[in-house]
């Protein structure tokens, strides 16, 4: 069997060469940091190395110091509302963007179009605050401006908590609407044109044709990002809302990722920290085990 398998490695050596690198990655950065779990476990000491630390008594000291703080639930809350928030609201503008570029017939229009909007991808969050102030800031935002010249009070977006969250929604909605809208895009393209044409001979409208063919024809792919975004669920966004965020508005901000920061990290509590990243680990592996499992009742699971 393994002169067999030797064979066949031998015979394929370039095309194993190519996925090398990529075994390397996910070996180095994905694969070997998992042993650092048993941190969770343990009272790390960094001078002593994982290995020669000692046994947290109980097991579960971490996880009972993290479940028992005055803001557990607060921060569980605000993670899960503010993931849900960008789920519900983010998954539709990239399907709705694909879709009309999908049916624009004009190519310069639909490149400039995509190029435009798939731009703020690359741009780093503390760029992005930079935009949100000039345009937010309560003193001498462009919008508050615009409000007070229509005899209206200036409104506190980056301050106050009602409209906090509707910030860090909307800016992470226009960060990655045009890419995203590249996937859905993507999948279009391998939709059977023929079957847009026995459309049209039909007599369908163009309205017919995306509610009927285009959708369907990217359910698989829909589905599957939305199974990948629920196995987020835990991570709301640490660099956004870090960069983002104040005092005044940590009681709906402030998540399970940015407590840990200041509170595990910056006093070198690496223990608690590795306990909320492996709590956010499972609960992330069960909502991913749970959505596959609803979407194959309709034929659409990822395995």
């Amino acid at each position: 069997m393994f002169r067999t398998l030797g064979r066949q490695i031998w015979k394929y050596r370039a095309y194993y060469l190519m996925l090398l690198p990529g075994i390397i990655y996910y070996a180095v950065y994905k694969y070997l940091p998992i042993y650092g779990i048993v941190i969770a476990f343990k009272d790390y000491d960094m001078l002593a190395g994982i290995a020669n630390s000692p046994w947290a008594d109980p097991w579960y000291k971490h996880f009972q110091a993290f479940y028992e703080s005055p803001y557990f639930s607060q921060l569980l809350v605000n993670t899960v509302l503010i993931s849900l928030y960008k789920l519900v609201f983010g998954m539709f503008p990239p399907i709705a963007l694909a879709v009309l570029l999908n049916e624009c017939r004009a190519d310069w229009f639909k490149r400039w179009v995509q190029t435009l909007s798939y731009m703020p991808h690359f741009l780093s969050w503390v760029i992005i605050y930079g935009i949100l102030i000039v345009l937010l800031s309560q003193d001498s935002g462009i919008v508050n401006q615009l409000i007070a010249e229509f005899g209206g009070n200036p409104v506190p977006f980056l301050t106050s908590t009602e409209w906090f969250r509707s910030v860090l929604v909307g800016s992470e909605i226009w960060q990655n609407l045009g890419w995203g809208a590249i996937i859905y895009l993507a999948a279009m393209a391998g939709i059977d044109p023929t079957l847009y044409e026995a459309a049209r001979v039909d007599g369908a409208s163009r309205l017919r044709m995306i509610w009927h063919i285009t959708l369907p024809g990217i359910r698989n792919v829909i589905v599957l990002l939305l199974i990948l975004r629920l196995g987020q669920m835990m991570d709301a966004g640490f660099d956004q809302i870090y960069i983002l965020y104040n005092i005044h508005v940590y009681p709906v901000a402030d998540i399970l990722d940015t407590w840990v920061f200041r509170t595990g990290l910056e006093q070198w509590n690496f223990s608690l920290a590795a306990a909320v990243g492996l709590f956010k680990s499972v609960i992330g592996l069960l909502l991913v085990l749970g959505s596959n499992s609803l979407a194959k009742k309709w034929g659409e699971g990822i395995w």
